[in-house]
């Protein structure tokens, strides 16, 4: 990874500030939801023990029967038409019935929807009307209570026949609608509302199923009453919508409408309420649960306050970006839960001022990455382009033979006056070339030295075993057994001097090999001519040359890569047996050409595989006496030719173990610039 890359990963670590201020408006936000609960329930508990203490509320039995408001007269025909809207709340009857109580001014509607598909039918009037599908109809007010008989033997209308002797104030015979189909049957009446009923009672019974022919669930009526929403508007406060509930969650008053409207600082837009609700607020509950006309409320927080336990939530608002805080208490007279009082409060202020923190701080945070990003891509590319420089001169002031470039004839290297970390490095860089160069430059020239100092001692070795020679001989003194050191001594000065001539000519090679010239040659006609030059040197030996059919055409030295086939034979020849094989190949490859020469013959150690085209390495026999010495300079000369010309040179074993390839991977030598 690029150094500017890991200083934008820095950067972007100030990402950690958006994220440290948007935890904070979080908390922040939440603590302002808390205290808001807190002042909210304070004042439902406070209206509520007012509302106990005035007597508002009367006392409410465990199970009820709700009778629901109608805005429009219902008309008794027997069919859930205008019944539809109430059909939400419906109250289980039986097993499989479910029961609708509506009221205006002056009716009370009754709906039972029953489900029989097995059908015993009977008028009221009937002697067995008992025994067939019918509907108890139990009626109390003050003075007493009477049962009705519901029954029909076929569709339409119908009068209740009562099973009890007269109550004050009730009717003696009620007009009721009865309509069926396959899936059961339905009863649809009407009572006046000056009968002031207290409680009311209805059973279904099955004849196929049986039971008790003349049960009734009887309840007490409970429907919304406007002397206790009047209270309710005298004890909540402003801006507050209050709902008072039984503990089976049907709505006994209600006072105030919630206001969700913008205010003087208006509304939220679309982003910024999906801001709050995406990154602020906690899960906020959907405003249709708590719709504000719905005669009962079913949610959790209603239950747990009928339970005896106050609770609070945080709901969506009907318009967008409002939310509403609802705060459900319990209305407790002797230990006993009678009610539960929901006030809802609507909240404008919660998303607004966590809204313009956060939008804020983002904007700011942002901001600030940006201009630290800015300001760290700025300093990443000065200090790329700084170590570029670095990287450039280091690369450009050594050559492969380890020379040095003129660059430092004047003792400069680039940013050595920086007095930063980068300048100490240059500087350093500068000492460390100037110390390699000296050193390269003494072991360039160690071998003309040598060379050239050894010439004399050599020459006064030579001539003085000479003359002792000569005048040990003119006067018959030579002893015999002395003629075998002196042989030996003039051995070793005559392998000293092809050491030093040697020594000579390796520098003058290099020196050659540098000054070559490179033109564009066909390098099969290179190796076909050297393959021919060979043949007569191997005597008994077998010499295969593998050319490709097409010309391989390369920018090179010619009389290079000849002198490193010339070093390769003579190198293979001293391995290769006298009834052995060599084998001369070239091929193309994708980047330039490639020259093996392989030859029969013992494989080559391990250990020296690397080494073998380093100078002064030879893996051939120690010479014996009057043999001319092996420095090593051959394959050493084949690896200066590779590398003039962008390649490298290699050696490995047959796969077979037959021998031994040597191979000149070839790219071709630069082309002068114009």
């Amino acid at each position: 990874m690029s150094l500017r890359r890991k200083l934008l990963l820095v950067a972007l670590c100030t990402l950690a500030l958006p994220i440290a201020g948007w935890l904070y408006v979080r908390q922040m936000e939440t603590l302002l939801r808390e205290g808001q609960a807190q002042a909210l329930l304070a004042s439902a508990n406070a209206v509520a023990r007012s509302l106990v203490v005035t007597g508002a509320l009367p006392p409410v039995s465990a199970s009820n029967w709700y009778v629901e408001s109608s805005a429009q007269p219902i008309t008794v025909d027997g069919y859930g038409d205008d019944w539809a809207p109430l059909t939400p709340w419906s109250q289980s009857l039986g097993s499989h019935g479910k029961l609708l109580l509506a009221g205006d001014d002056n009716w009370l509607y009754l709906y039972a929807d029953v489900r029989d598909t097995r059908r015993t039918r009977a008028d009221a009037d009937d002697a067995n009307a008992l025994a067939a599908d019918h509907l108890i109809l139990a009626l109390g007010n003050a003075n007493g209570q009477r049962r009705y008989l519901v029954a029909s033997a076929a569709p339409g209308a119908l009068a209740a026949r009562p099973l009890d002797p007269p109550v004050d104030g009730l009717p003696e015979m009620i007009p009721a609608q009865w309509q069926e189909d396959g899936s059961g049957y339905r009863v649809e009446l009407r009572l006046p509302r000056s009968l002031a009923l207290r409680r009311l009672g209805v059973g279904i019974y099955d004849a196929t199923a049986g039971g008790d022919r003349m049960a009734a669930d009887t309840r007490p009526l409970l429907d919304y009453s406007d002397k206790l929403s009047g209270e309710l508007a005298q004890l909540v406060p402003d801006q507050v919508q209050a709902r008072v509930l039984a503990p089976q969650g049907w709505l006994l008053g209600r006072s105030g409408r919630l206001n969700t409207l913008p205010g003087s600082d208006g509304q939220p837009g679309w982003f910024a309420a999906l801001v709050y609700r995406s990154l602020l607020a906690n899960r906020l509950e959907d405003a249709n649960l708590w719709a504000q006309d719905v005669p009962r409320l079913d949610s959790g927080e209603v239950r747990r306050a009928a339970g005896g336990q106050p609770a609070t939530v945080w709901r969506s608002g009907e318009e967008r970006g409002s939310v509403v805080l609802a705060a459900a208490v319990p209305i407790e007279r002797a230990g006993k839960v009678d009610g539960v009082l929901l006030l809802e409060q609507p909240s404008r202020t919660v998303p607004l001022l966590a809204n313009r923190a956060l939008l804020g701080l983002l904007l700011t945070s942002f901001g600030v990455l940006l201009v630290a990003g800015g300001i760290l891509l700025w300093f990443a590319t000065r200090l790329s382009l700084r170590l570029g420089r670095l990287r450039n001169a280091a690369e450009r002031a050594q050559f492969n033979d380890g020379r040095l470039d003129g660059l430092f004839d004047s003792g400069k290297f680039p940013m050595t006056d920086a007095p930063d970390e980068i300048g100490d490095l240059a500087r350093s860089f500068e000492r460390l070339f100037e110390v390699v160069g000296s050193y390269t430059d003494y072991l360039r020239t160690l071998a003309s030295k040598l060379s050239h100092e050894l010439n004399t001692p050599l020459a006064i070795v030579k001539s003085s075993l000479d003359n002792l020679e000569h005048a040990l001989q003119a006067q018959d003194r030579l002893p015999a057994d002395a003629q075998p050191y002196l042989a030996r001594a003039r051995d070793g000065v005559a392998r000293l001097g092809a050491l030093v001539r040697a020594m000579s000519e390796s520098s003058r090679m290099e020196r050659s090999i540098t000054a070559a010239e490179p033109e564009d040659v066909d390098l099969r006609e290179v190796v076909r001519g050297c393959a021919e030059a060979y043949r007569p040197l191997i005597g008994t030996r077998r010499l295969a040359c593998e050319l490709p059919a097409g010309p391989i055409n390369l920018h090179c030295a010619p009389e290079l890569i000849a002198q490193a086939l010339d070093k390769l034979l003579d190198n293979a020849l001293s391995f290769t047996p006298p009834d052995g094989w060599l084998r001369l190949s070239l091929a193309a490859t994708p980047d330039g050409a490639e020259i093996e020469l392989a030859n029969q013959g013992p494989p080559l150690p391990a250990a020296m595989q690397g080494r073998l085209f380093d100078s002064l390495v030879s893996l051939r026999d120690k010479a014996t006496p009057g043999d001319a010495p092996h420095l090593g300079l051959g394959l050493y000369v084949v690896r200066l030719v590779a590398e003039r010309h962008g390649g490298v040179a290699s050696a490995r074993n047959l796969d077979d173990g037959s021998g031994v390839a040597f191979s000149l991977r070839l790219h071709g030598m630069p082309r002068p610039r114009l």
